[in-house]
């Protein structure tokens, strides 16, 4: 087998090719399961953030998990979202104002977790740990959405 595969060495160029283009494939459709490429025509951050970030955080939206690949971050302009270099085709950096997002705190079992809705209309749930939604408040000032009294 490997003396065919020597012979055939377009096979080499494309096998390495094929699993790319299947890593974007995935990557693009995630993005798009997850709401993430309808977040980005409207939010879109086409220059740098400014404020308070964290890396390697974990977070769920629609029926897609991002499991320690999310920068999350706050400012009082808004909820700052970017993800990890490796898994970034198809997640363009998102900045999400404070006044389109709807914030609720909620437990399930033991875990402690707030929920985003994302842009006023479309309403796209992010859920983040509830110690990360803390450091996010902390930073957002008096900007932060109004919780509903639970």
């Amino acid at each position: 087998m490997q003396d065919w595969i020597y012979q055939h060495s377009v096979l080499k160029f494309i096998i390495p090719c094929c699993a790319l283009a299947l890593w974007l494939f995935g990557s693009a459709v995630a993005s798009y399961i997850s709401g993430w490429t309808t977040l980005a025509r409207r939010f879109r951050l086409k220059v740098s953030f400014v404020g308070e970030r964290w890396t390697l955080q974990s977070g769920y939206m629609r029926s897609g998990g991002y499991g320690n690949c999310l920068t999350v971050g706050s400012s009082p302009d808004g909820l700052y979202l970017a993800m990890m270099l490796l898994f970034r085709f198809g997640h363009p950096p998102l900045l999400i104002p404070w006044d389109e997002i709807t914030v609720s705190r909620q437990k399930f079992v033991f875990f402690r977790f707030v929920r985003f809705g994302l842009g006023r209309e479309l309403d796209i749930p992010l859920c983040l740990r509830a110690k990360l939604a803390d450091k996010l408040r902390n930073a957002a000032g008096n900007r932060w959405p109004i919780e509903p009294a639970t």
